[in-house]
C-alpha cells in the first residue's frame, strides 16, 4: 500500500511541478482574448470558485469520515479532483491576469479580432475564420489563433491580397475575400 501512496503522491507533484512551469512561463506573456473569451473563462472561474470546489471539500469531508486514509480510495479520488481544480482555478487566474482584451479593429486589414473570408487558390473552397487568441482558438467554430499558420500569413492583409502560407503540409496561397 505504501508503494501506491507514493506513487500517486509523485504523479500529483510532478502535475503539479509542471502546472508551476506552465504559470511561470505565462507570467510576462500576454494573453489575447476577445470579449466573448475573457467572459467564458470568468464564467468558468466563478463555476470553479463557487460551485466545483465546495463540491470537492464536501466530498473530502465525506470520505475523511470513512476512517483508514491509507486505504480510502474515495478520498485518493477527492484529493486528485482537488488538485485538478485548483490547478485549474491558478491556471485561469493567470491568463486572466494576463489578458489584454482584442478591440475590434479597422476592417480594412486582417487583425486579431477580425472575421476573415478567405479562398484556398488551389480548389477555390471558401472559408470563414475569426482571428483569437490562442487561448481561445477553436477550430471546431471556426475560431483560429494568431498564432497559427494560416492567421501568420494573412495578418495585416488586405480584401483581393493573395498570401502564402506555410504549413507543415507543404506551402499553398489564399486570397483575402473579405473582411468582417
Amino acid at each position: 500500500m505504501t508503494k501506491r501512496l507514493k506513487s500517486s503522491t509523485i504523479v500529483n507533484c510532478n502535475e503539479n511541478k509542471k502546472l508551476i512551469e506552465v504559470i511561470n512561463k505565462m507570467k510576462d506573456n500576454k494573453v489575447y482574448l476577445t470579449d466573448e473569451g475573457f467572459l467564458e473563462l470568468e464564467e468558468e472561474l466563478n463555476e470553479l470558485k463557487n460551485v466545483k470546489r465546495p463540491e470537492v471539500i464536501k466530498a473530502l469531508k465525506e470520505a475523511r469520515a470513512l476512517g483508514d486514509l491509507s486505504e480510502n480510495a474515495d478520498y485518493d479520488a477527492a484529493r486528485a479532483e482537488q488538485a485538478q481544480v485548483e490547478g485549474r482555478i491558478q491556471e485561469l487566474e493567470k491568463i486572466m491576469e494576463n489578458a489584454h482584451i482584442i478591440e475590434k479593429g479597422e476592417t480594412d486589414k486582417v487583425s486579431l479580432g477580425t472575421t476573415v473570408k478567405i479562398k484556398y487558390v488551389d480548389d477555390d473552397e471558401i472559408e470563414e475564420y475569426r482571428i483569437v487568441g490562442s487561448k481561445e482558438a477553436d477550430p471546431s467554430n471556426n475560431k483560429i489563433s494568431n498564432e497559427s499558420p494560416i492567421a501568420k500569413a494573412i495578418m495585416n492583409g488586405k480584401v483581393g491580397e493573395i498570401k502564402k502560407v506555410a504549413s507543415p503540409n507543404g506551402e499553398y496561397e489564399v486570397e483575402i475575400v473579405a473582411i468582417c
